[in-house]
């Protein structure tokens, strides 16, 4: 397909399939932890699909359905049809994104994307807002999945010419853009072989859509050039772990929300009030926006991800951070939140970022003052007068927060909010009776 071209009936996702020469659709979507689930039919089988749906076993899929309840219904939406460009341009292969539905052709409560579709429909029936998204995915290039052995020493904004992960990057980057994703900037980050592709803001939906794509394509582009690519948010002792930080915004038509020439900082009142919602509920919504257990390695002072509950404009080291206003970038106004990783469930995520943020401006929580020295830098004592307070340390600490969450709850639903919690428990009880290679070298000899 032509880069741009945007198909938008099911009436073009068959004439785009005959021009295309498609000869296999997968469909994809996501189980509650964001893991990718696909299958594939053929373009006969399209009309059906449209119309009926395709029947599946939803008991397989992570924190779907019980056994009892199992049948599901998936639903393709056409507006998702792209083109597959690794695979061979003769016998195509295509792919759509799928809705989940039960027997009876309602949502499917337990499907992540229905959930933010849910959430985003009640922001624009009760204020008219649209919820704009611009992630910074980091990731690390590897020369396989057994070790992490890096490809190249590099550091932040290098150009490290000529090697494979330039290459790397670059074929990932036309392969986003061949699949209509537009990329705003692309480098080298602070880690050896850790590299950063920002996509151009869009509509929360797309962007999750375009969240769960890039991390695929970046994978796919990888194993093609015999190498591995890992969104682990630390996959290496000692340097810079990968985040997500994720820019958000909250439009009225074409008028920014967040914008006020004459306010403070050059934010409105709903600008505010979505910041300081954003900093009081960070603790209750981490588990679900730093969702592993490893996670938690990177959430660790002198490493640059973001501790300190606190905001500013121009230190990095806040949880949130607000850039500064440049006159006639009005639309550019926007807030960072730089907690969550690039491992997340994108649906789930920009879920709770947008609750947290909506309950600070329904309930017109103060903003605190900026935090413009590093807090990294401040004792115990100085952050406790400020009032300072720390995002949980462990993905325990953080279930236990998010467990007691109304907002999560409601913001997630009863189904997915119940499965997630038990998943991640199971989780967190594997790997704490899991005995280490560290605990062997720190105590077999001496205990």
């Amino acid at each position: 397909m032509e880069t741009g071209t945007k198909i938008k009936t099911k009436d073009e996702v068959f004439e785009a399939t005959e021009k295309y020469d498609v000869r296999f659709v997968r469909l994809w979507f996501t189980d509650i932890l964001g893991q990718l689930k696909s299958f594939a039919i053929t373009p006969r089988e399209l009309e059906g699909a449209f119309e009926e749906g395709m029947g599946f076993d939803g008991s397989s899929t992570k924190g779907f359905a019980r056994i009892d309840e199992s049948d599901m219904i998936a639903k393709p939406d056409p507006t998702t049809f792209q083109i597959v460009p690794w695979r061979p341009k003769e016998n195509a292969v295509a792919r759509m994104f799928w809705d989940i539905l039960q027997p009876d052709g309602s949502p499917y409560e337990g499907d992540p994307r229905y959930i933010l579709k849910r959430n985003l429909e009640k922001l624009r029936k009760e204020y008219g807002y649209t919820f704009y998204i611009g992630p910074e995915l980091e990731y690390f290039y590897l020369k396989n999945s057994k070790n992490p052995e890096v490809l190249d020493a590099g550091g932040y904004f290098d150009l490290t010419t000529l090697d494979a992960a330039s290459d790397l990057r670059r074929d990932t980057i036309l392969t986003l853009e061949a699949m209509g994703i537009e990329v705003e900037y692309s480098h080298h980050e602070v880690a050896p072989s850790q590299h950063e592709i920002d996509l151009r803001y869009k509509d929360a939906l797309t962007m999750a859509d375009q969240v769960m794509t890039h991390r695929i394509v970046v994978k796919e582009i990888a194993q093609r050039h015999g190498f591995y690519a890992t969104f682990m948010p630390k996959p290496i002792f000692g340097v810079n772990g990968s985040g997500m930080h994720t820019h958000q915004s909250l439009f009225h038509g074409d008028r920014n929300a967040f914008f006020d020439l004459d306010g403070e900082y050059h934010l409105s009142e709903v600008g505010k009030g979505y910041i300081a919602g954003l900093l009081r509920h960070a603790p209750e919504i981490t588990a679900v926006t730093s969702q592993w257990v490893n996670s938690y390695k990177r959430l660790v002072p002198g490493y640059e991800a973001p501790v300190y509950i606190t905001w500013a404009r121009r230190n990095r080291s806040t949880l949130v951070r607000v850039p500064m206003y440049k006159p006639g970038k009005e639309k550019a106004t926007r807030v960072e939140f730089r907690s969550p990783d690039p491992a997340c469930n994108p649906y789930l995520a920009f879920s709770v970022m947008l609750a947290a943020g909506m309950a600070g401006i329904k309930n017109k929580y103060e903003l605190p003052p900026p935090t413009e020295k590093d807090v990294y830098l401040m004792s115990d004592e100085e952050r406790a007068s400020e009032g300072i307070k720390s995002l949980p340390g462990s993905l325990i600490e953080a279930i236990a927060l998010t467990e007691k969450s109304e907002l999560v709850r409601e913001a997630l639903g009863d189904h997915i909010f119940s499965n997630f919690i038990t998943s991640k428990k199971v989780e967190w009880d594997r790997y704490r009776v899991h005995v280490t290679e560290w605990e062997w070298k720190e105590y077999l000899g001496i205990l």
